[in-house]
């Protein structure tokens, strides 16, 4: 047929209209599955919450991914099939067989370019908006190919299963949390959010991912009573301590049978004294049991932010730490773990302390081997692995399956460690620096 009277066949125009018609639902297609997979849940939920219907029904979609783009990929590519088909049957009208091959490179150009690449531009400037305003004619199309997505699914997970490939229909493609540290951590590195910003939200997301025997004081360092002093000197003891509360032990340090605070016992002390004309003979019958609160003990396998509810339920911020034999391992604050958020907390009682990492003039950094892996990554950037050790130190000895002399050096994990400071069989100083 002569294009000039193909061009007043009524059918012509049909064919075109219908082509024009098919393109326009391939890029709503193409658009809304962009918008509503980029959209950020965050966002639409803050949408939602404000009053947007659009928002809400999104959320909605969004909750099963999988039946989301089943349906729309088996609209698009309906719309695009059927584009195609008519495109070709309409140019091998007008063109004889060279038809087809013009037919496909026009409906290439034509699907790329009005189909694909403009409404996906569109979607990912604006995700929220597009996938608030598609929602409702989404949820309508997911209804309707609802039992064909359910089949195709349904065949899709027997051929993944026959490849040891599991699917659960309720997983999330992205962690809630890994979204968030990721985010936190790419604004850092484009100078949008600034370090003690990230360190502190990062210390919060990862208390659950972490123990109390991570960050308690170990035994060693624990100042406590003993219940056999005498009143005068237990009272000197307390008032020359940093610490406003100290374990109270019987015979040796693992039996600890209570907790002294330090306004209870100048309190307890005090009424003692001023109710009688002879001090020193009435505190001579002072039991200091009497005023000790009884400990509370907790184990170190405790999540820190189980920890940090228990201690809000209890109204205290003190425990003692114990392992699976009931020995006693350390002690932790509440202010342990909100350091764990917030960096280190320090009042007028706290002693100076110098910095644990100082920086040699040969580029090594000086590290006192008590100092954790994660504040030392925290303070250098670096990332040093604390699965298998929570201290410098412990890694040290981990890796090395020994305890090193002063002057040995082990080359892991990308950098160089170099035992400077040794007491008994404890390190107490190395010097770092990369590979």
């Amino acid at each position: 047929m002569e294009p000039t009277s193909l061009m007043n066949d009524t059918a012509f125009w049909i064919t075109v209209i219908a082509i024009l018609g098919l393109l326009i639902l391939s890029a709503f297609f193409s658009g809304s599955e962009t918008a509503l997979t980029a959209a950020s849940r965050a966002k639409l939920r803050s949408l939602a919450d404000k009053g947007s219907r659009g928002a809400k029904r999104a959320l909605n979609i969004t909750e099963d991914n999988e039946r989301l783009i089943g349906s729309v990929l088996l609209g698009n590519n309906l719309v695009n099939i059927l584009a195609t088909s008519l495109a070709t049957a309409l140019f091998t009208r007008m063109f004889g067989e060279s038809g087809v091959a013009l037919a496909t490179l026009v409906m290439t150009l034509l699907i790329l370019i009005f189909a694909e690449v403009l409404p996906k531009s569109y979607a990912i400037t604006n995700a929220e908006t597009a996938a608030a305003r598609a929602s409702r004619p989404i949820q309508w199309i997911t209804a309707i190919f609802a039992p064909i997505v359910a089949a195709v699914r349904f065949l899709v997970r027997g051929f993944l299963r026959v490849f040891g490939v599991k699917m659960d229909a309720n997983q999330q493609i992205h962690a809630v949390r890994d979204e968030i540290a990721g985010a936190l951590k790419l604004g850092h590195s484009e100078g949008v959010v600034e370090k003690e910003d990230r360190d502190r939200i990062l210390g919060a997301l990862d208390l659950s991912d972490r123990t109390v025997e991570e960050i308690m004081l170990h035994r060693s360092s624990i100042e406590m009573i003993d219940a056999d002093q005498t009143p005068m000197a237990i009272l000197n003891q307390c008032l020359e301590s940093s610490h406003t509360r100290l374990p109270v032990y019987k015979n040796e340090p693992e039996n600890i049978i209570g907790v002294i605070h330090a306004k209870d016992l100048a309190r307890t002390m005090y009424r003692i004294v001023s109710e009688t004309n002879q001090p020193l003979q009435a505190l001579e019958g002072f039991d200091i049991r009497e005023v000790a609160m009884e400990p509370y003990f907790v184990p170190d396998t405790t999540a820190l932010d189980d920890q940090m509810r228990q201690f809000l339920h209890r109204h205290t911020h003190f425990a003692l730490v114990v392992d699976e034999y009931g020995s006693l391992e350390g002690l932790i604050t509440l202010e342990d773990i909100l350091e764990e958020i917030v960096g280190e907390i320090t009042d007028e009682f706290d002693k100076s302390e110098e910095d644990p990492i100082a920086k040699s003039e040969d580029g090594h950094f000086l590290v006192e081997g008590t100092m954790t892996i994660r504040d030392f990554n925290r303070a250098t950037e670096w990332s040093l692995p604390d699965e298998e050790a929570n201290t410098i130190a412990g890694l040290v000895m981990h890796e090395a399956q020994m305890i090193p002399s002063v002057g040995q050096v082990f080359s892991f994990h990308g950098f160089r460690f170099e035992v400077t400071g040794r007491e008994a069989n404890r390190i107490t100083e190395l010097k770092i620096r990369p590979i």
